[in-house]
């Protein structure tokens, strides 16, 4: 007997929805919802621990692989649990920073296994606290994370966070560990609640990390110190700006490292940076060149900017024999953000003549500073030909720029009413043109001790 017209259909409920709709929807959760729907109904708590739907958020919170978990011997989802137990504050920041690590340690342990030889074990949470009670301060969740991967590094040459070497000077910066960091927590004016993340035993460098916004800072900018060669106060502190947080700062340079951004040379990481368009050709030669900033031998007061580059000549290897050539000397064109130019010309290079053969390669570093914040060169050089040895022609050498980073300047140089060599500027300037008028009007002497254009 059919069923009256007007009878009304059962009510819809999860008890009469098939289980693979709902497992589709629910693989759509993010882990928050998931675990709630635990909480909302027999059925749903059922469903919600289905366990292919936590092998997502494993891997994409805690990178899990499935191999990892095969070692483990758990399910998915106690895997989850467990590991947000003790690593969930860190869950926006984990999986970016374990990777960075994880991409260095591959990258390093091919090419500079020494180096990762000198990285230390993670560190606990009750450690990273211990540290906050003793500087009085908040770390900051991105650098916690980090060291729960990796304490940083012992000290030792090479540095993990790179190098610089010229004829007469050698910095190489490795990344302390926590209880390193805490000893060189800085309470004095100018640096008043710094905590340094770098160091240099050679040159005693370090990049800091505010920890408050205090005289002038960011909280947790990241900066060289660059102290005011002009100021009478010492705790007028100029600021090289690295990055705005550890995160950004950490990964960015993971980043240029792991992509071949930054050079491996000798072991070591250089952090040159090569533009892909300063490279120039002519005839079978391809010279190419590669710059770098050094705060350490830099000041915004005075106005002196340190810049190295690195220059690689290469003869293709399809060259003919006959083609093989030496080079005789060099012509540059040298000009600062004002368009200031000064022409420098001499024989050799760095006191050399080298000679350039099919498939080789001569690579060179010298330096140049600037009284701008960034300037550029361009010329060539002149080679003679082994075989015809009246022959005589130049090699483009590619205009490269140097720029300075964003630097701040010093909340004491605002209040030193005293110094008469004090000048009001703008705190995240980096252009000194204005400076550079106003300083020639109030005849203050050129900065001493400018580095030769070639070393």
């Amino acid at each position: 007997m059919a069923a009256p017209l007007d009878m009304e259909p059962p009510a819809l409920s999860l008890e009469l929805l098939p289980t693979d709709p709902l497992l589709l929807i629910l693989s759509f959760l993010d882990y928050r919802d998931l675990m709630s729907c635990c909480y909302l109904s027999r059925r749903l708590n059922q469903l919600s621990s289905h366990d292919p739907l936590w092998k997502r958020h494993c891997k994409k919170y805690w990178l899990i692989s499935d191999e990892e978990k095969s070692r483990r011997n758990q399910s998915w989802k106690a895997i989850f649990i467990s590991t947000y137990s003790d690593l969930g504050r860190y869950i926006q920041y984990y999986a970016t920073l374990k990777k960075a690590w994880d991409d260095l340690e591959k990258y390093l342990g091919q090419r500079c296994p020494r180096m990762i030889g000198s990285l230390k074990e993670s560190v606990q949470e009750e450690d990273l606290d211990a540290v906050e009670a003793q500087i009085g301060c908040k770390l900051p969740d991105d650098y916690r994370c980090s060291f729960r991967i990796h304490n940083g590094q012992k000290l030792v040459v090479p540095g993990l966070m790179g190098s610089m070497a010229l004829s007469n000077h050698y910095r190489s910066e490795d990344l302390l560990d926590i209880d390193t960091a805490a000893g060189g927590f800085q309470q004095r004016l100018g640096l008043k609640q710094c905590l340094p993340l770098t160091f240099c035993i050679h040159t005693g460098l370090s990049q800091y990390m505010a920890l408050e916004s205090v005289e002038g800072r960011n909280k947790y900018e990241i900066f060289y110190q660059c102290p005011d060669q002009m100021a009478r106060n010492p705790s007028a502190i100029d600021m090289f700006i690295t990055g705005t947080s550890y995160l950004e700062w950490f990964t960015s340079y993971v980043n240029k490292v792991v992509t071949g951004g930054y050079p491996i040379i000798r072991d070591q990481i250089f952090r040159y940076v090569h533009d892909k368009e300063c490279v120039a050709t002519t005839g079978d030669i391809t010279v190419s060149v590669s710059t770098s900033f050094l705060p350490e031998l830099s000041s915004v007061h005075p106005p002196h900017y340190f810049f190295t580059y690195r220059i690689r000549i290469e003869m293709s290897k399809d060259a003919l024999p006959e083609k093989a050539c030496q080079l005789d000397s060099r012509y540059w064109r040298i000009t600062n953000a004002k368009g200031d130019v000064e022409e420098v010309q001499g024989p050799g290079v760095v006191g050399e003549f080298p000679i350039i053969s099919p498939g080789r390669v001569y690579e060179y570093t010298s330096c140049t500073t600037f009284s701008t914040t960034s300037g550029y060169m361009e010329g060539y050089y002149t080679f003679h030909c082994l075989y015809y040895k009246e022959k005589f022609f130049n090699v483009t050498i590619p205009r490269f720029h140097m720029v300075c980073p964003t630097f701040k300047v010093s909340t004491a140089r605002m209040e030193t009413n005293n110094n008469k060599y004090a000048v009001d500027e703008d705190e995240d300037s980096t252009d000194t043109d204005e400076y550079e008028d106003r300083r020639r009007v109030m005849d203050i002497p050129a900065p001493s001790g400018r580095c030769p254009h070639h070393t």
